[in-house]
Parts: structure tokens; sequence; C-alpha cells
């Protein structure tokens, strides 16, 4: 599977539906990123929300410092501390809100193009570094 936006996520943002926006504020509503074992969890273009997520190792990661520039999503590289479990080959970018999981949106799914997947987790750090033009872009 390549890079691929969620398509229900396109959806709402072209709504305008608020809880899918990138911009914001850090903390309980803000990007966040899952590390995924493929082995466990696959695509699917009908999933919307984290719930849907299986196979997610480690604590998942905020994105801080998010940029939106030319249609261009970033932000800060991670670091997963400690980390043990299955093989990650992917990423998930989801929306969190003060809502139970359920109402978290799925933004992207991210298999390509970062420093640092896919790894195989012995308890230490995973360092993911974005590709320098970017996370995405619509």
């Amino acid at each position: 599977m390549a890079n691929a936006l969620y398509p229900l996520w396109k959806q709402e943002i072209l709504k305008g539906t608020s809880n899918n926006l990138l911009n914001s504020a850090e903390g309980a509503t803000g990007v966040y990123a899952a590390l995924v074992d493929t082995g466990t969890y696959t695509y699917s273009a009908a999933h919307q929300f984290y719930s849907s997520l299986s196979g997610v190792v480690g604590t998942d990661q905020e994105i801080l410092t998010k940029t939106q520039v030319t249609g261009t999503f970033d932000g800060t590289d991670l670091t997963y501390t400690a980390v043990t479990g299955a093989t990650c080959e992917a990423i998930v970018l989801y929306r969190k809100n003060a809502g139970a999981n359920t109402t978290w949106p799925l933004i992207a799914y991210i298999d390509t193009g970062v420093t640092g997947l896919p790894v195989t987790p012995n308890g230490g750090n995973i360092t993911i570094t974005w590709n320098a033009s970017g996370i995405f872009t619509l």
C-alpha cells in the first residue's frame, strides 16, 4: 500500500467539519501519529475513526509545531520511547479530540518516504523523520 489520505477525512474537510481540521491546538485536540503493524492492520478507504485501527505499537505521539503552507502539512519529527512489540511498517495520523476514540478521525496512512520505517522495536527509542518536503500535500 502506498501513502494515502483517508477519503472520509477528505470528505469532512471539504464540508468544513471542525473536528477534522489540522490547525487544532496541541494537547487534547492535537494531531497524533500511531505506529502500526501492517501484519495486523490493513488500510481501508472505508475506515474513518481511530477505533478502526488494530496493530498499534507503542504510545502514540503528538505532532507538534504543525504548519500548513501551500497545501502541505508538516510538523515535528517524532520519538517513540522504550518501544516493544511487533514490527512497525506504517504510521497512521489522526486528530484526537475530547471524545472517545470512535470520534477521532483518521487522516493519513503513511508507509513510504519516512526515515525510520519499517522498524522492529527492541525496547529502545524509535525516531521518525518526516520527508524534508513535508508530511503530506493535498
